[in-house]
């Protein structure tokens, strides 16, 4: 039997639902039902979620911001890095310590003569060189450090984990104890140390080549970090894959037969891709800020290629004159220190699975 809407009657003691009292979706319902049931991935939902942090989206804006100044900006300033300023063709030895967009006195005699010279952004150095170009550099130079850095970290850090991690058992420890012991020594004794040995050894092997403009320091600092700041990123990937491989799927591909790296690569690594950004991206600032402490105590690049750290210990001098000078590059490294850390935690946020609401 049927009520009046045409629904069939539910009998007093059936246990059936009355669809009597049920209504029918709307087009708006049905269409909210289609995008909460839409499929995503792991990256794409971080990303949606990373979109969502104000905080981590105006660092981006800024590292963009400071990515096209160092790019573009060589081409429309005039001058170079280590270039002394001339006015038509003569040196200009007035040129010294000016303040941001002032002229020398042969500078405004050129202009009165009807000549255009392009202005100093961020004035001039002791040595009549046009300070923004060389913060410029030096903020190429910082980044540059901190990026291949963290490829080196990244890349030795996560094979040494991979391989202890999915061992186990004595090959697991005895790795592990290597990493203590390299916990154990003081990077920057161990920069001062590689920078004697290196600058004796790879003096002469360097020169006329593009590793002469970075010089011995630097090269040690790359060694530093390939020897000791790894480290890190191998005890976060280790203990993520001891967790993942008791897993169902990986104890599956094993019965199967399938080659340990292979397992690591398709299965494993894939599960560890949160740890491993947010490590990377944590780790540049770190970078940054290393090879600008080591630039500032003159473990640096080589002269007259500038770093942030070195144009600030340059500036030490002058500081009660000139404190521009050293304005300038400390707040650039400050904006880009501050923007990857930023950056990094809003990676921890929106990827970590454990931090999800």
């Amino acid at each position: 039997m049927s009520n009046e809407s045409g629904m069939p009657k539910k009998n007093i003691l059936s246990a059936q639902i009355d669809v009597s009292k049920f209504e029918l979706a709307t087009e708006e319902e049905k269409k909210q039902q289609d995008v909460m049931s839409e499929s995503t991935t792991f990256f794409k939902d971080g990303m949606r979620r990373l979109k969502k942090n104000p905080l981590a989206m105006i660092s981006i804006v800024v590292l963009i911001l400071i990515l096209l100044v160092i790019i573009f900006a060589p081409k429309v300033v005039p001058y170079k890095y280590s270039e002394i300023i001339t006015v038509d063709g003569v040196r200009d030895k007035t040129a010294k310590n000016l303040k941001p967009f002032t002229y020398s006195k042969m500078e405004q005699s050129y202009i009165d003569k009807g000549g255009k010279v392009f202005p100093h952004i961020f004035g001039t150095d002791e040595q009549c060189r046009d300070y923004f170009i060389r913060v410029v550099y030096g903020t190429r130079v910082s980044l540059c450090v901190g990026l291949f850095a963290s490829v080196i970290v990244l890349v030795i850090g996560v094979l040494y984990g991979s391989i202890a991690g999915y061992a186990g058992g004595k090959v697991d420890l005895i790795m592990m104890r290597i990493v203590d012991i390299i916990y154990s020594l003081p990077d920057t004794l161990m920069v001062i140390l590689l920078s004697v040995v290196l600058g004796a050894t790879l003096g002469e092997a360097i020169k006329g080549t593009v590793l002469a403009k970075l010089g011995s320091n630097m090269l040690s600092l790359f060694v530093v970090y390939a020897l000791l700041y790894w480290v890190g990123m191998a005890r976060l990937v280790r203990g993520q894959i001891l967790t993942i491989k008791q897993n169902d799927y990986v104890l599956a591909s094993k019965a199967i037969g399938t080659p340990a790296s292979r397992i690591i690569r398709t299965h494993i690594l894939p599960n560890c891709l949160s740890v491993i950004i947010i490590s990377t991206a944590l780790q540049i600032p770190s970078a940054i800020f290393t090879e600008s402490y080591l630039s500032f105590l003159g473990l640096g690049v080589q002269i007259p290629m500038p770093s942030l750290g070195s144009l600030a210990n340059s500036a030490r001098g002058g500081l009660a004159s000139y404190p521009y000078k050293m304005i300038f590059p400390a707040l650039t490294i400050v904006l880009i220190v501050l923007a990857f850390n930023l950056l990094g935690d809003g990676l921890r946020d929106a990827f970590d699975p454990k931090l999800k609401k």
